[in-house]
């Protein structure tokens, strides 16, 4: 089945895609950009890069680091990346709701197409 990749060109070097968005949901899940790293199998130092891509593009943290100490230390989505990480899946879902028909017309188009070479 055919399924779409939504990336928005939000500026110049300003992107927010489908990367980005998981790697937010790691982090919000696993509770740290190393953890959230970890989790899609990404480098810190990749993870880190894309969160800073981010603040500046957004002009504003969307990650949030919390003090080490005795409890470690770690980082949750600031409110900002909590509203991207919605804004971002909203979009995608209408998206999906929106070309759901013509999706599935080109996923059979390419089924009859495969049929066609095999013979």
């Amino acid at each position: 089945m055919a399924r779409l990749s939504i990336r928005i060109d939000l500026g110049p070097d300003h992107r927010l895609g489908p990367g980005k968005v998981r790697l937010l949901e790691a982090i919000a899940e696993h509770g740290s950009i190393s953890g959230g790293a970890r989790a899609l199998g990404m480098s810190y130092r990749r993870a880190w890069m894309l969160v800073e891509a981010m603040n500046r593009g957004f002009g504003a943290a969307v990650v949030e680091s919390q003090a080490g100490g005795r409890a470690g230390g770690g980082a949750r989505l600031s409110d900002l990346g909590t509203e991207i990480v919605s804004a971002y899946r909203a979009v995608e879902q209408a998206a999906e709701d929106a070309t759901a028909a013509a999706l599935h017309r080109l996923t059979a188009a390419c089924r009859v197409g495969q049929a066609n070479t095999e013979t």
